[in-house]
């Protein structure tokens, strides 16, 4: 058995709800900083994933709760891919990674955690971030918190929208 020691993580999990309505649709109605939302479009947001692959992996959502890509709103289409482009170029300045995974998971068996609300997955990918650890141990290591994180996307965003 192994064991991975994460004291930080008691507020969470100690402070924990049981999962009523919708992640996404609930985001919005929070601080900014306290549910690591990026930046608010007219139509989509940028957040962080609080369960990240690697560091830097944001998710753009519709604020409308929709299963379906194709019921998703022209203007909203438009501007998830104007905000997915923007994210590439913050995540290729920021992380400097080798590749950039971009992806949805439509419906649970695609794999999609929150089944009914749509969302993009951007995040930074490097040669070899598959290593012993993560494929053989089971373990994620990120270098860096997620309200570090926040504040280093958030600001470079604002910096590349001006």
């Amino acid at each position: 058995m192994d064991h991975l020691w994460t004291p930080w993580r008691y507020a969470y999990v100690s402070d924990a709800a049981p999962a009523t309505g919708c992640i996404f649709c609930d985001a919005p109605k929070q601080a900014d900083e306290e549910s690591f939302i990026v930046h608010r479009g007219k139509n989509c947001y940028v957040i962080l994933n609080t369960f990240p692959y690697t560091n830097g992996h944001v998710m753009i959502v519709p604020y409308a709760h929709l299963d379906e890509l194709h019921k998703l709103p022209l203007a909203a289409a438009q501007e998830m891919m104007t905000l997915t482009q923007e994210m590439e170029v913050v995540l290729r300045d920021l992380y400097r990674p080798d590749g950039i995974n971009l992806g949805m998971n439509l419906g649970k068996a695609a794999g999609a955690g929150i089944a009914g609300h749509i969302h993009m997955h951007i995040l930074p990918r490097w040669i070899a971030d598959a290593n012993f650890v993560s494929v053989i141990g089971e373990t994620r290591v990120l270098p860096e918190t997620l309200n570090v994180t926040w504040a280093r996307v958030r600001k470079a965003l604002e910096m590349q929208r001006k």
